[in-house]
């Protein structure tokens, strides 16, 4: 179901972007033509991008009067037909947790950005954060899989932009980019390949003829119903409450059996397919440095300078954070010495990672509140406590 993207979304050559302005142009390039959003730092500028850019390639931009009413109606919208995205910052986030399993039980594919600052609460609104990371595992309710993915660059914002859009389509699930304000606001060359070398992955509709339609008939990959689209003369009824292959509601037992074990299912057994990861100088390391969007990137230069002292380290960095790259580094943890994970928060990633290596390695934590990023002196002392351990 892969096709080249529409040209009229793709501004292609060298730019000169900040990572939220690269991440309005990848869902631009995706597809994605209905954003709805409330102004939030540090991710406004995702939005004004695509305000501006949209009336050229035929699509809408709603401001919306909160973050509550901006992430119901992109599903709304997704139902019209089009890719859809949202975008807020931490305490927006927060608000948007319920529609977010709205987005996981009715199989909305849809785009979640969240540009991190530091919190709780309103906290820091200027200052770079990365203590969202297991709200956007587990902030909605009930048992559910979702996919995040997590850029460093503003060309990355870029590239797993649009990556988000095409798992989204493809698994049917609300997908979550997970920027950081250091990341979101900071200015790098991004390249943007002409419309025929970028792939995007079509929405796949029903093959259902349509007196005999059922939207959650599972019609691809053994796990992923057809979708249709309001209009196109197709009866269909969806509702957050657990259905049948109808969409009607089936309060019992057995229904949510089915359907929620193939909510989690199509993702969890998929996870190895969806895993995207950067390793570096992983093939003799010792000790693995496990980071992920701004701080990988103050992480890697602690790295090259452990190196040049003859410390056998290397740098993990996931692309994708969810689902957890578990497999690589459940296989590192049977040779490896220990792990440092360094993230700007007080342990999150830590605790899954500490969870897949049960006890196999060392696992050290270097936290940090936010508001600033980890100073590579800082990281690289750790590496040494660690080799030293």
């Amino acid at each position: 179901m892969l096709q080249s993207a529409d040209p009229k979304g793709v501004l292609p050559g060298e730019h000169y972007l900040d990572g939220d302005w690269a991440c309005a142009e990848g869902a631009l390039a995706a597809g994605c033509r209905f954003v709805s959003g409330y102004p939030i730092t540090p991710s406004t500028e995702v939005v004004e991008r695509f305000s501006r850019r949209i009336p050229t390639v035929g699509g809408v931009f709603i401001q919306m009067e909160d973050e509550i009413a901006s992430s119901i109606c992109l599903q709304g919208a997704v139902w019209a037909g089009r890719k859809a995205m949202t975008v807020t910052s931490g305490p927006g986030f927060s608000l948007m947790m319920e529609h977010l399993g709205l987005a996981v039980m009715t199989e909305a594919p849809c785009v979640f950005v969240n540009v991190q600052r530091g919190g709780p609460s309103t906290g820091l609104p200027t200052q770079p954060g990365q203590a969202d990371v297991m709200q956007a595992r587990w902030g909605s309710h009930g048992d559910y899989e979702i996919i995040a993915v997590c850029p460093s660059s503003p060309q990355e914002a870029f590239d797993l932009t649009l990556l988000a859009f095409n798992l989204s389509e493809e698994y049917r699930v609300p997908a979550i980019v997970l920027l950081d304000e250091c990341v979101g606001h900071m200015f790098e060359k991004v390249v943007i390949p002409k419309a025929e070398d970028i792939q995007v992955f079509a929405r796949r509709y029903t093959q259902q003829a349509k007196d005999d339609y059922k939207p959650y008939k599972v019609e691809y990959d053994g796990w992923i119903p057809g979708m249709v689209k309001a209009g196109d003369g197709y009866n269909f009824h969806i509702t957050g409450l657990t259905h049948d292959e109808r969409g009607y509601p089936a309060m019992n037992t057995q229904t949510q059996e089915v359907l929620v074990h193939r909510l989690v299912d199509k993702i969890r057994l998929n996870a190895d397919k969806i895993a995207r990861y950067e390793e570096i100088q992983i093939e003799d390391a010792e000790v693995v440095v496990i980071a992920y969007g701004i701080t990988s990137r103050v992480a890697h230069a602690a790295v090259a300078s452990a190196r040049a002292q003859g410390v056998k380290v290397g740098l993990l960095r996931p692309l994708v954070i969810w689902p957890f790259p578990e497999t690589r580094v459940r296989e590192l943890a049977q040779r490896v010495k220990g792990f440092l994970v360094v993230e700007l928060n007080y342990g999150q990633i830590f605790y899954e990672v500490e969870r897949v290596v049960a006890g196999r390695a060392r696992v050290n934590l270097l936290g940090h509140g936010g508001g600033t990023v980890h100073e590579p002196e800082v990281v690289l002392d750790e590496i040494m406590r660690v080799v030293r351990a």
